[in-house]
């Protein structure tokens, strides 16, 4: 198996003590929130006009909404851009759905966008033919110099070798739990392994509590995590690309979720939960314990949780005898681009390196409880402390949901039929009947 192996976790985290990130891919996005605050994307309804108003500044279409953390530290920097700098520029705040179908559409319309941002695989894979190489414009600026590394370098890898973007809040998909409700059932380490996994579950069932919950837009993660921790992810991604039901990886797979449904270990209310029903009204309430989701979790629930909730992380646990263990992840990043049709790309590259760098990657890390992107702010959220650990020992990079929505098709099948298996309804046996249908 080929494993897309980014250097030690040192060489990964170079620059930091410890940086990490996570991507998403394409398919996966239009399933699942963003990683950040998924909430109901505004339609800018004179869009193209504001556009192409702006010919003598910049123009930036975000990802963000006006009214989210990473949209009012952004617009406060574009604000402190201008001033310092003397260049307009015209934001238009989309939101994820108003990007991702509208972004392409403006391009190959012509419309006049200088920069965008989007998730690192998004960017790369859907929109790469659009994008400006930025490989002389890094090196002019000296870019690299306090950037992560290992960001970096996934940039490049996803960019078919070349830098096409810039990344800036990084992210790390793992187990998120409440360290409270560990200690109240007297687990004592995170779990490593899955048979330490289910120890765990027992004791936190055992003192009360709902071990593991989810929603829709993320439960298909654990299918994926578990099935590249057998296969690795090249062979996971070619079983779910080409239907390949009858692996016995999938029935193991189905096996080990069978048995944590049928020993009480999840949600009573996993099969129907809709996102964010899950993280925000079982974990972040305090009556279930883990869930598989994105360092940008506790930023969504914080309204919530409030500040003296205790969070703790750690990797998807081992599985005897799998390829993959704890060193495997998905990370990466939110990245800008720079549409290779700018007349304007170093300045739009000027205020990229505004942005990502010194006083506004350290306030949109505070703001939004996000890790810095630049490696010389070096303090990160306290609720994301427990974070460092998992990243520290990252290696190699999973795709978003690690094999698991990599068949558009087959998401909205494998989803119903993993949310039902989970639930309870169907066995392992059928679980996999049901994919061959």
């Amino acid at each position: 198996m080929k494993r897309r192996i980014l250097g030690t976790a040192v060489a990964i985290l170079s620059g930091l003590t410890l940086f990490a990130c996570g991507g998403k891919k394409e398919e996966a996005k239009t399933e699942a929130p963003a990683n950040a605050q998924e909430k109901t994307d505004e339609k800018d309804t004179s869009a193209a006009e504001k556009t192409e108003a702006s010919s003598d500044g910049l123009v930036y279409w975000s990802m963000w909404e006006a009214t989210e953390p990473q949209g009012q530290v952004l617009k406060e920097a574009v604000e402190a851009f201008t001033a310092e700098t003397g260049i307009p520029v015209d934001v238009q705040f989309k939101g994820r759905t108003g990007i991702r179908e509208g972004l392409q559409p403006a391009l190959d319309a012509g419309t006049n966008i200088d920069l965008f941002d989007e998730d690192i695989d998004r960017v790369n894979k859907t929109w790469g033919d659009y994008l400006l190489d930025l490989e002389e414009l890094a090196k002019a600026n000296d870019y690299e110099k306090t950037a992560n590394a290992g960001l970096i370098n996934a940039c490049r890898e996803v960019g078919g070798g070349t830098l096409k973007s810039i990344p800036y809040q990084p992210n790390v998909f793992a187990m998120f739990y409440n360290q409270e409700i560990f200690d109240k059932a007297g687990v004592t380490e995170v779990p490593k392994t899955w048979e330490e996994l289910d120890a765990a579950c027992a004791k936190i069932k055992e003192a009360g509590f709902t071990p593991i919950t989810s929603d829709d837009a993320y439960i298909l993660s654990n299918f994926g995590y578990h099935l590249s921790r057998i296969n690795g992810y090249e062979k996971a991604s070619e079983i779910v690309k080409e239907g390949k039901w009858d692996d016995p990886s999938v029935l193991e797979v189905a096996k080990a979720y069978e048995d944590f449904a049928k020993k009480g270990y999840f949600s009573e209310q996993i099969a129907s939960n809709v996102w964010p029903a899950g993280q925000n009204q079982e974990l972040a309430l305090g009556t279930a314990a883990i869930y598989l989701n994105g360092s940008w979790l506790p930023n969504e629930v914080k309204d919530i949780t409030g500040e003296d909730f205790s969070w703790g992380c750690f990797s998807y646990p081992a599985v005897k005898g799998g390829k993959d263990g704890v060193e495997a992840s998905n990370y990466g990043a939110q990245v800008f681009a720079i549409n290779k049709k700018s007349k304007k790309a170093e300045d739009a590259f000027k205020l990229i390196q505004f942005f990502t760098k010194g006083k506004f990657d350290e306030k949109l890390s505070q703001e939004s409880l996000g890790i810095p992107a630049d490696s010389d702010n070096k303090d990160w959220p306290k609720q994301l402390a427990n974070v460092r650990p998992v990243m520290e020992e990252l290696k190699t990079r999973y795709p978003w949901a690690a094999s698991a929505e990599d068949n558009v098709d087959m998401t909205p099948i494998l989803k119903e039929n993993f949310m039902k298996l989970c639930g309870g309804s169907i066995t392992a046996e059928e679980f996999v009947a049901n994919l061959k249908k």
